[in-house]
């Protein structure tokens, strides 16, 4: 059976996105034939690890191949020579005999990396005097630089969150992965929901919210500029019909959907062939001159040399080719342009409706935008009764949201939080906390939506809030005028 069923443990095909584990460092990989991968200072192919179960170690051999690893019974039956303290070790390094070429020489022999590390303990001369967890760490330092071992485990939110939070946090905010753990458990995040999710996390909360929705409910993603971005929803390897239920909208025309004005006037509304074309020319001219411009940036003589270049290829392709060929060709692309768009057209209008009811389940936000009217205007879709979560890397932007919802109203169980997160090393008689510890994992707020009663005027509103608050005070007034 190699196919990755939905048993107990899926095996690695081709096409997949895996990721590599090495200790504690991961990275997210295609499985693919044939592609050299360098990872830790490794490089090796994927090939020999298609068919085997999710979270096999492998060995690195010669050429790069893959052999899965055998498990080999650590040898600590004879007692340990140790010494008491390290206060007589000096780090002249001269202790370790085998000089680098030794080393070179052993690998190239095709020596295992195990062999070597007890080559290295046997050569050193310090190795007896360290006390035993000294040489429990030496032989760890040595294991990792020479024992080539690659774990390859299914890409997981904990896992990918681990990887970017370690590798690239700029990409994700520095949303760290127990306040990830928090935003989808305030969030109320389940399968048959129908969430709002506004992220600039390069993907993972999205990816985050549809594992936890296991394909079933519907998300809408607001996303600013052009298009979402999704790479790292990607990483996840999620089945096709994951895919189905995901919509996304355009934070651009929130406005103008709240305010009753919305269209798809930016689209074209029917296929017509000129106002397409008349667009796919100012995009070229515009590309030109911002490549033109570019090009005077680096230098006035290169960049003539290049659009030269570029006018003669270009005449250059219109001799060689067959102009009728060339005009067939274009009114193709038109056509899949047209029909791209009249797509996004249709799915546009098909979100604008469902935000429409305004009944959504759940908001989320994770952005590095102000949250305030972010939060505001996405409120508003938001059914009463329902739980929301905004993350910020700062305090501030949160406070000032605290604020301006306490004046709106409509929402209670209002909360600010930060989760303090710590990791411990747990080894026999020497179990403490990490000494690299994140300094912060950003701010929340959460809270739970009510209907906002909107019958007073805002003006008699604040005025009646006023009049209400200090209880006691009104009933001192009443007394004197007794």
């Amino acid at each position: 059976a190699m196919e990755g069923g939905p048993g107990p443990s899926p095996r690695i095909r081709e096409g997949d996105c895996a990721v590599l584990k090495r200790g504690d460092v991961f990275k997210a990989v295609p499985v693919l034939r044939r592609r050299k991968i360098i990872f830790e200072k490794q490089w090796f192919y994927l090939d020999n690890a298609i068919g085997h179960i999710y979270g096999t170690t492998f060995e690195v051999t010669s050429g790069g191949n893959l052999q899965p690893k055998q498990e080999v019974e650590e040898t600590t039956t004879e007692t340990k020579e140790a010494g008491t303290d390290n206060r007589n070790i000096v780090d002249d390094g001269k202790s370790q005999k085998l000089t680098h070429d030794d080393i070179k020489a052993l690998k190239d022999k095709g020596i295992k990396g195990q062999e070597i590390v007890q080559q290295l303990i046997e050569n050193s001369t310090t190795f007896r005097d360290k006390t035993e967890f000294a040489q429990d760490k030496y032989i760890k330092k040595k294991k990792k630089k020479y024992e080539a071992v690659i774990t390859i485990v299914k890409p997981s939110t904990r896992i990918l969150s681990t990887m970017y939070y370690a590798r690239e946090p700029g990409k994700i905010n520095h949303l760290r992965y127990d306040t990830l753990a928090q935003m989808l458990t305030l969030g109320n995040i389940r399968a048959g929901n129908k969430m709002i999710v506004m992220e600039t996390c390069a993907g993972l909360l999205l990816g985050a919210v549809m594992e936890r929705m296991g394909g079933y409910g519907s998300i809408i993603q607001m996303y600013p500029g052009g298009g979402p971005v999704r790479a790292a929803t990607s990483c996840f390897g999620f089945p096709k019909p994951f895919f189905d239920n995901l919509h996304e909208f355009p934070l651009s025309k929130v406005d103008s959907l709240l305010s009753g004005t919305f269209s798809t006037e930016t689209l074209p509304s029917e296929p017509e062939d000129n106002t397409l074309v008349e667009e796919e020319s100012n995009g070229l001219t515009e590309e030109k001159q911002t490549s033109l411009q570019e090009a005077e940036e680096e230098s006035p003589t290169e960049a003539a040399m290049e659009i030269n270049q570029a006018e003669e290829q270009e005449t250059m392709d219109i001799n060689a080719e067959d102009v009728e060929f060339k005009e067939n060709k274009e009114k193709e692309n038109v056509r899949e342009k047209q029909r791209k768009q009249w797509e996004r057209r249709k799915k546009l209008i098909e979100t604008a409706a469902l935000l429409r009811e305004k009944n959504a389940d759940g908001l989320i936000i994770a952005s590095k935008f102000h949250p305030a009217p972010l939060l505001l205007s996405l409120l508003e879709f938001v059914a009463p009764s329902r739980p929301f979560v905004v993350y910020c890397q700062y305090k501030e932007p949160l406070l000032e949201c605290y604020t301006k919802l306490r004046e709106r109203g409509g929402v209670i169980n209002l909360k600010l939080s930060e989760t303090w997160l710590r990791n411990y090393q747990v080894l026999p008689d020497r179990s403490h906390p990490k000494l690299t510890m994140s300094g912060g994992g950003g701010y929340l707020l959460s809270g739970i939506t009510v209907v906002l009663d909107k019958g007073k005027p805002d003006s008699s509103d604040s005025e009646a809030m006023k009049m209400e608050e200090p209880s006691s005070k009104r009933c001192k007034v009443q007394d004197v005028h007794c």
